[in-house]
């Protein structure tokens, strides 16, 4: 048993990766048909893990997961104060002072115990009535539950609805943890790529649906969409939202972009076509908006029950978000509107820059993004966009984020975030430039 154990690392570690990792899910289905069919069976556990030895056990599924490339990419410079960093999606502007006075005060108050795993009242409350006012719809509390980031809101509804061999389909290029979350649990991650048309990223609904199967039970859609800018019109989120009533699969809505928008004051969403009780999960965030990206704080928009099933498992999760920082995201969504306007003017300015620059480069093909702080750009010739921002990094001093990190439709292209100073832009640009030429 043993020489098969180490037989089978060896050779699962020479594998490319995403063939490894469907056969760790493989390896995860087997054990658990083999568990069902045996009432005094217990599950298998890979005793030896590809690529490591471990003092005990632990699952393929994860030992065989890499760091992300983003991650590859940042831990190259990460601590170099000479490299301009532009690789992760956060601007380089600090939460603003009202935001951290609240959840100082609330530290000061002894807001430090255990609370409710849904939210402080007083948030939910908040959230419930500028989803109200933003979008012109009637949103009562019951639908919100604050969570500890939209990350985890993603985690923890995969945790619900998905089982080993299950999938979602996945509006691609795409934030690749959105995969991982899914890939975690044993389901398959089924990308449909957008296009690039023109100057404008597309999405073909038909081949959406065509994805789904007997085994889907949700469509991930991010828009305004990380890493491409595209924003789905409203029209289309109809349609979706329809077919995903018809087929009784869940809509699993990431608009933590929704606000930083640049011809509208807010991108469509589907919660203007949905009704309460609607198989439809729309996942926000205050890491973008109010600059709390360290803060880890997002909410989801959800039919009641579902929240309250979400209570569950944020209680074996987290046992709830820390009530002094939500206090804090408190302040940021009843005062913090003139800051998101200045956000947004900041990242309008800056895309402008990174647009105008980028466009005259005759390698790079660049569209200009309707929405999010993001640059998704292709380089003729470059096809291997991990070495190349990881050159970037070494002799350049700038960090971008390569495009194959966002899967299908990915590679070839670079991401850049321009939520920065118009002179720390600059400064980047004109170090990247002669490697653009």
């Amino acid at each position: 048993m043993r020489t098969f154990q180490l037989l089978r690392q060896a050779i699962l570690a020479r594998l490319p990766p995403q063939l490894r990792a469907f056969l760790a899910r493989s390896f995860v289905l087997v054990q658990k048909n083999q568990h069902m069919t045996s009432a005094h069976s217990k599950p298998a556990l890979a005793t030896m893990s590809p690529g490591a030895a471990y003092a005990a056990p632990i699952r393929d599924l994860i030992a065989s997961m890499e760091t992300t490339k983003i991650g590859q990419v940042a831990n190259l410079g990460r601590g170099d104060a000479d490299v301009i960093k532009l690789w992760f999606g956060e601007s380089d502007v600090k939460t603003p002072a009202f935001i951290n006075r609240a959840a100082t005060k609330a530290l000061d108050e002894g807001h430090t115990f255990y609370t409710w795993q849904r939210g402080i009242p007083p948030l939910r409350e908040a959230i419930a009535r500028y989803t109200s006012r933003v979008y012109g719809i009637d949103c009562d509390t019951d639908r919100i539950t604050v969570m500890g980031s939209g990350m985890q809101v993603i985690v923890l509804c995969c945790q619900a609805i998905l089982d080993a061999g299950d999938n979602v389909v996945v509006v691609s290029p795409a934030w690749p943890n959105v995969s991982q979350a899914i890939e975690v649990m044993g389901a398959d991650a089924r990308p449909v790529r957008q296009i690039l048309k023109g100057d404008r990223w597309t999405l073909d609904l038909d081949q959406l649906f065509a994805r789904v199967d007997s085994r889907t039970r949700a469509i991930f859609v991010n828009s305004p969409c990380n890493p491409t800018g595209w924003m789905m019109t409203s029209e289309e989120q109809k349609a979706v939202l329809d077919f995903c009533r018809k087929r009784r699969i869940w809509l699993l809505a990431d608009e933590v972009y929704a606000r930083l928008v640049y011809d509208r004051d807010v991108a469509p969403s589907f919660l203007h076509h949905a009704t309460p009780d609607d198989p439809l999960i729309v996942v926000q965030s205050f890491s973008k908006p109010w600059a709390m990206t360290g803060w880890r704080l997002g909410w989801m928009t959800s039919p009641a029950a579902f929240g309250d099933k979400m209570a569950n498992l944020v209680q074996f999760n987290t046992s709830g978000s820390p009530a002094f920082l939500q206090y804090g995201a408190l302040a940021a969504i009843e005062e913090g509107e003139e800051f998101l306007k200045s956000m947004v003017e900041r990242c309008r300015a800056g895309g402008e820059i990174v647009f105008q620059r980028l466009a005259a480069l005759p390698r790079v093909r660049v569209a200009r993004p309707q929405a999010t702080f993001y640059a998704f750009f292709a380089v003729d010739g470059m096809t291997d966009s991990l070495a190349f921002a990881q050159k970037l990094v070494r002799e350049a001093r700038v960090g971008l984020a390569p495009g194959s990190a966002f899967g299908d439709g990915g590679e070839g292209y670079l991401r850049l975030c321009f939520a920065q100073s118009p002179e720390r832009l600059v400064e980047a640009l004109d170090r990247m430039e002669p490697f653009l030429r």
